[in-house]
């Protein structure tokens, strides 16, 4: 169990609940949810060292005590106009095998816990039905439906210059094809 699943437990969620736990996010007025097991902290807005030669999407990297994250906006990668950052746009820092990452979102809505049943699967569209789509599913809560993300096919896309998971242990970084 790692250091923040503990936490989560002293805390009062169980290890069962904690796969239910979402936080939820806004962009460009829409609901989106990350499962909580991945989000490490929700910083605010920091200026970004700027990286050549990599997607339109990925703003740079941030040094974050000593850690060197990279910055994806989320607006521009979904295919959104960009938007100037306000007092609510922030960074929600994402970690997969061990590789931080951080997203920058409209806002940060709230932790929410969505039961299994209450989520749908991704619609019949073929493209949020092959491999490459990034929808989990579409979960319902009271009159409001967020679109779950499957955050290691969003981190780490083909298309996307970021270090690839290797269950070998090397994370080296692999150019877009």
């Amino acid at each position: 169990m790692s250091e923040k699943d503990t936490e989560l437990t002293k805390n009062g969620l169980g290890e069962e609940s904690i796969e239910n736990m979402f936080l939820t996010f806004k962009v460009a007025g829409e609901d989106y949810a990350v499962g909580i097991e991945y989000v490490t902290e929700i910083v605010g807005i920091q200026d970004f060292k700027k990286v050549p030669d990599v997607p339109e999407f990925i703003k740079g990297v941030i040094n974050l005590r000593g850690k060197v994250i990279p910055i994806m906006d989320v607006r521009i990668r979904f295919g959104l106009p960009a938007q100037d950052y306000t007092e609510r746009t922030c960074i929600i820092v994402l970690e997969v095998d061990g590789i931080p990452t951080g997203i920058v979102v409209d806002e940060v809505s709230d932790v929410l816990e969505i039961s299994p049943e209450n989520i749908s699967p991704p619609p019949g569209w073929k493209q949020t039905n092959d491999e490459k789509s990034v929808i989990k599913g579409l979960g319902k809560l009271k009159n409001m439906v967020c679109t779950i993300l499957d955050v290691g096919k969003f981190l780490f896309s083909k298309e996307i210059c970021l270090p690839e998971r290797d269950i070998s242990g090397n994370n080296e970084l692999k150019k877009a094809a």
